[in-house]
């Protein structure tokens, strides 16, 4: 075994960008590993991991062999034919083999392969010193790192992410030489720029992190991760509450940093009075403070920053964090006393002049439509989960209006969390007060639906006209581009529906939805757009001939109005599909699998929850030791009634039963079908599937006996009928022969 050292290669900079420096440092280490294993050089990985800090990208691996192994060459050459002449005297081509190998062609050695005896150059080297490739290695790391805007710097030509200005390369106790963009390799680390603004000799690797840990740097993320909730705790401790630790601010805080200590500073309590989510959007976005919470979660006067550095005089920092805070503060204090001044309901004024989309009108009739689905959906459901149409309207024509609001405009996140604190002081209900803002949930991958009734029904009735206008105006995502995030609002509607175990039909809400948009992209064609635009902001869903006069009058062309038909019924099938397509990933990230999922799909029920109910029976089912043999003979079956050259009655003769075999199934299906009928009527489809399972060993004997195509037509007839009753049940819950491999 090659002997080995532990290698440390750090690459001391200007401050690095914040966001990009975990993968930076990632990349770097990953370019090392990738080089050192191209060249063969063996090493023990053991823990290590990227180390780095605003100032510095470092590799630290333990065990690296400090040579290459031997390396081994075969260089195959002329066949004997082409290399010898007839008196065995070595032709031109021989002797041009050999004279590039670079020795006599008498030293060549012989092989066989499947085409006859020719010659053959093997050769042993030594292996190159690791010390000799390093600067090539780490060359050839920094090359790969994914640098979108390089700096360039002095009179060079290289570039990097910021400048270089130092380099240490050690294998063992030895410096390594290389000159690296534009610096020379040596073994003086740096500590911190105010704490320990001195150079850092690093005897070898192994003393690297903890010397630098001397020089006030903790060059190891993990530790000044763990230090910096430490001391965040203890301080929010002290202040009497807890502290609110996002992983994204504590990720940028830990790329600010080399030495953190934190720093317990307060505000103004008069400052409360603004929306928390706003004072907190401040802290953590624009300042990366941590805000200190109380008990029941609420925002206190109290922060955290974490300074990089040990302050002798901790109030001086704690001052300018304060100072720095309190205009933020201030501007969003007279953004929301200004909203509350116009009040919630005179900002949707404004809507009917903002564009939602060019083909799809205003913001203000996008509202509406919103409006028109989330009373439908109430109509529908609400009796069953507590929602009233009124109050589902109400919250719907609310939902935009702090689109219009200063402290929107200043703080666009906060879009329906503002439009709650102004409905409250408003006056509205709590109930619609929430929907407002929980009609944006989910709002990003892994975030919550919905909680409250009423803002499950205003986010699905937001989700499908989103969808259905998206689809319409022609903007559905292709490859990476989705500028309507219909992806996203997709999975979300499903979500929302599935997990809230709302059996509503999806179907008909498409279908009306996509109406709605695609008369609006219709309308957008029309000549006289103004007066056909105050039509459209008052959609209907009255019957359709009904519908039909209000959008377009008794004069509009037949043809139009058809046209629309048309449009929302191809449409409508295709936001089906879309939705099912986003479904797909979201059950496989559960574990469900894709057998299952295309067994339910093939169905296209038309409630979400009932593919969910359904979905949950298939996977019951397969663990059943009969769904196997069930599954493929289902899959027999629908070959067979494919290629049916005869119609297939709908009941069975029993006259016609002539096999005992058939006979015992006929009896069986008939007795699970009355047994099945009730439970099927309650979507039990767990309790159906069971009662099927236990067919099998009547299944399996009529197959065994029974020839399906007799050359009687009426008795092929009457097998073909028993079978497709029984594949019809099955049918009823899935299309159980995806489950047949």
């Amino acid at each position: 075994m090659s002997e080995q050292k532990s290698l440390l290669v750090e690459l001391g900079t200007e401050e690095l960008p914040v966001k990009a420096l975990p993968g930076l440092a990632q990349a770097f280490f990953d370019g090392v590993i990738a080089a050192l294993e191209k060249r063969r050089i063996g090493y023990e990985r053991g823990d290590a991991k990227p180390l780095y800090t605003p100032r510095r990208l470092a590799v630290l691996l333990p065990a690296v062999d400090v040579e290459q192994p031997e390396q081994k060459s075969e260089v195959l050459g002329p066949y004997l034919n082409i290399a010898l002449d007839a008196n065995g005297a070595p032709t031109k081509a021989l002797e041009g083999f050999a004279a590039k190998a670079g020795i006599d062609w008498t030293q060549l050695e012989r092989t066989t392969d499947g085409k006859g005896e020719r010659f053959v150059h093997r050769a042993v080297k030594p292996g190159a010193k690791t010390a000799d490739l390093l600067a090539d290695i780490v060359r050839e790391a920094l090359a790969g790192m994914p640098i979108p805007k390089p700096m360039r710097w002095g009179d060079h030509d290289y570039a990097f992410a910021r400048p270089v200005h130092w380099l240490v390369l050690l294998l063992g106790n030895d410096v390594v030489p290389a000159d690296v963009l534009g610096v020379t390799s040596d073994r003086m680390s740096r500590g911190h720029r105010f704490e320990h603004d001195k150079a850092v000799w690093i005897n070898n690797p192994d003393d690297y992190v903890i010397a630098l840990e001397g020089a006030k740097v903790l060059v190891d993320p993990d530790a000044r991760r763990a230090r910096i909730a430490a001391e965040v705790h203890k301080a929010a401790e002290q202040a009497g509450g807890s502290a609110r630790i996002t992983d994204d601010n504590l990720e940028q805080v830990v790329c600010l940093t080399e030495w953190p200590a934190a720093v317990l500073c307060s505000f103004e309590s008069a400052f409360l009075a603004v929306p928390q989510e706003a004072l907190i959007e401040t802290m953590e976005i624009n300042q990366k403070f941590f805000p200190v919470l109380s008990d029941g979660g609420k925002l206190t006067e109290h922060f955290i920053g974490i300074a990089n550095i040990e302050s002798q005089n901790v109030d001086e920092v704690r001052k300018g964090y304060e100072r720095v805070i309190r205009p933020r503060f201030s501007d969003a204090k007279f953004f929301f006393d200004e909203d509350l001044k116009q009040g919630l309901t005179s900002m949707g004024d404004g809507l009917k002049t903002v564009t939602y989309q060019a083909k799809l009108g205003s913001v203000a009739q996008k509202v509406e439509r919103v409006a028109e689905l989330a009373e439908w959906i109430a109509k529908e459901i609400g009796d069953e989960i507590g929602v009233y149409p009124a109050s589902a309207r109400r919250a719907a024509e609310l939902s935009k209006n702090d689109l219009q609001s200063r402290m929107v405009n200043e703080f666009p996140e906060l879009q329906g969390i503002a439009g709650r604190h102004y409905a409250l002081a408003a006056g509205e209900p709590k109930e619609i007060a929430l929907a407002i803002d929980e009609a944006y949930q989910p709002r990003f991958a892994g975030d919550d639906i919905s909680l409250s009734p009423l803002g499950k029904v205003l986010a699905i009735a937001e989700r499908l006209d989103t969808l259905a206008g998206g689809f319409a105006a022609g903007l559905k995502p292709t490859g990476n581009k989705d500028p309507f995030a219909l992806r996203r609002n997709a999975l979300g509607l499903a979500r929302t529906i599935i997990e809230s175990g709302l059996n509503i039909r999806l179907k008909p809400l498409l279908a009306l939805s996509s109406f709605f948009s695609n008369t609006m992209v219709v309308i957008a064609t029309l000549p006289n757009k103004a007066a056909v635009a105050e039509v459209a902001g008052a959609l209907s869903t009255a019957a359709v001939q009904d519908l039909k006069n209000e959008l377009f009058g008794p004069e509009v062309a037949q043809d139009r109005f058809l046209k629309v038909l048309e449009l929302t019924k191809d449409q409508s099938q295709e936001l089906y599909d879309f939705i099912l397509d986003r479904l797909r990933s979201y059950y496989a990230d559960k574990g469900v699998p894709a057998a299952h999922f295309n067994a339910v799909a093939e169905l296209k029920p038309a409630s979400l929850y009932d593919f969910d109910t359904r979905l949950d029976a298939i996977g019951t089912f397969a663990t059943l030791p009969e769904a196997d043999a069930l599954a493929a003979a289902n899959k027999r079956i629908g070959n067979i009634l494919k290629k049916a050259d005869i119609p297939i009655p709908h009941a069975i003769d029993r006259a016609l039963l002539t096999d005992p075999a058939e006979s015992a199934l006929a009896e069986a299906v008939e007795a699970v079908l009355g047994e099945t009928d009730e439970a099927l009527h309650h979507h039990d489809y767990v309790t159906v599937l069971n009662h099927l399972a236990r067919l099998r060993p009547q299944v399996d004997a009529f197959f065994d006996s029974v020839m399906v195509n007799a050359d009687d037509p009426a008795v092929r007839a009457n097998r073909l009928a028993l079978l497709k009753r029984l594949a019809d049940r099955f049918r009823a819950v899935a299309a159980i022969e995806h489950l047949s491999g």
